[in-house]
């Protein structure tokens, strides 16, 4: 279970006398990464789909298959011996039976990707009219599923806004931790990024940006951190000879490194919602981002809080950062209105938007 759906849980448990049941399908012997309230109720159905990610894929397709199988009937018995009010789905497998489950419960989904990254077949092996043919099909078969449920709800309004074969959408956006009681210093000189170290979050476009302002800023330092094999941005900052870029870590307490720096860089290509974007402008950093698809134009108000500049745009990022960086009048205007801006997405908040959906339903 991720952080965010465990956060979520676990305030409902704290502000609620909901009775809470949690299905999990994966490895019961492992001890979970984030801490559930002893108040909810977890049953793992143990199905084991973590299996297909070594099978090749004839094997694959013939155990999902079964797997599924059991997956239905193991997931319906419970369903239809808790009897709950609301059935809130991650919209993963289950999408595709859920809904007939005939156990008198308002069904919900949530999704958290954006539409133009989620159930996309791509594979290299195949020509692209196969793989666009596959992903019309399984989008189709998706959406019928999607209209069945009484609630879908999407992080952000970009991206609610290409499902129009809808109208039971719902925008929650993700919560933040916490607002801290500190503030970041206009005056550092320190930009931040965070993320994993992936094609998706844009680190080598991030790179490309700031290779420019190593010759005008400085004494200006851009600080990663991120988990994952940080390997190919090393190999390409030294082949670029950047002296003051630091690719760290994933660390324990990323909002205390965010109020060391002035200045969040967010160059991701694509996003589900980006709360890391959030996360840095409550600690009081102007945020510098690509408005790609979604998130970055539901959080930041371009010239207001932060800047927006066109996806994937390298120049103009650069010409962006350089704009923030060399004035700290700006950069202090910007991150009051930054922390201003965040407040909407505290925990009790977004929570109340959930509260407002099961409240449709409880009796």
């Amino acid at each position: 279970m991720s952080d965010v759906m465990t956060r979520k849980v676990n305030w409902l448990a704290r502000h609620t006398d909901y009775e809470l049941h949690v299905v999990l399908t994966e490895r019961p012997d492992l001890k979970p990464f984030y801490q559930l309230d002893e108040r909810v109720q977890v049953v793992n159905l143990n199905i084991g789909f973590d299996r297909l990610d070594t099978l090749p894929l004839a094997r694959k397709v013939l155990l999902y298959r079964r797997l599924m199988m059991q997956y239905r009937r193991q997931l319906t018995a419970y369903l239809l011996e808790c009897r709950a009010d609301v059935v809130v789905s991650a919209l993963r497998r289950d999408i595709n039976f859920l809904c007939d489950v005939p156990d008198g419960s308002r069904k919900v989904g949530e999704l958290h990707f954006a539409r133009s990254s989620y159930r996309v077949f791509c594979k290299p092996w195949l020509p692209q009219c196969a793989n666009r043919w596959i992903t019309h099909r399984w989008q189709r078969g998706l959406i019928r599923q999607l209209k069945q449920l009484s609630a879908f709800v999407v992080l952000s309004h970009e991206d609610a806004q290409c499902w129009p074969e809808l109208s039971n959408i719902h925008v929650i956006p993700n919560s933040i931790r916490q607002i801290p009681d500190h503030v970041a210093q206009p005056s550092s000189k320190r930009v931040i990024a965070a993320g994993r170290y992936t094609y998706q979050k844009g680190f080598d476009l991030l790179l490309q940006a700031w290779q420019p302002i190593e010759t005008t800023n400085s004494d200006w330092h851009l600080y990663v951190y991120g988990s994952g094999d940080s390997t190919p941005y090393r190999q390409q900052a030294d082949e670029m000879q950047l002296q003051h870029v630091h690719l760290m870590p994933t660390v324990p307490d990323l909002q205390a490194e965010m109020l060391r720096g002035s200045v969040f860089a967010f160059s991701s290509r694509y996003e589900g919602f980006g709360l890391v974007l959030a996360e840095a402008m409550s600690c009081g950093l102007v945020p510098v981002s690509f408005a790609c698809p979604c998130g970055p134009r539901d959080i930041i108000t371009d010239g207001v809080d932060g800047v927006l500049v066109p996806a994937a745009d390298v120049v103009a990022f650069t010409d962006a950062l350089r704009r923030v960086m060399s004035d700290e009048a700006l950069r202090s205007t910007m991150a009051v209105k930054a922390r201003q801006s965040s407040v909407r997405y505290e925990e009790d908040a977004v929570m109340q938007l959930w509260l407002e959906i099961f409240a449709e339903s409880l009796p």
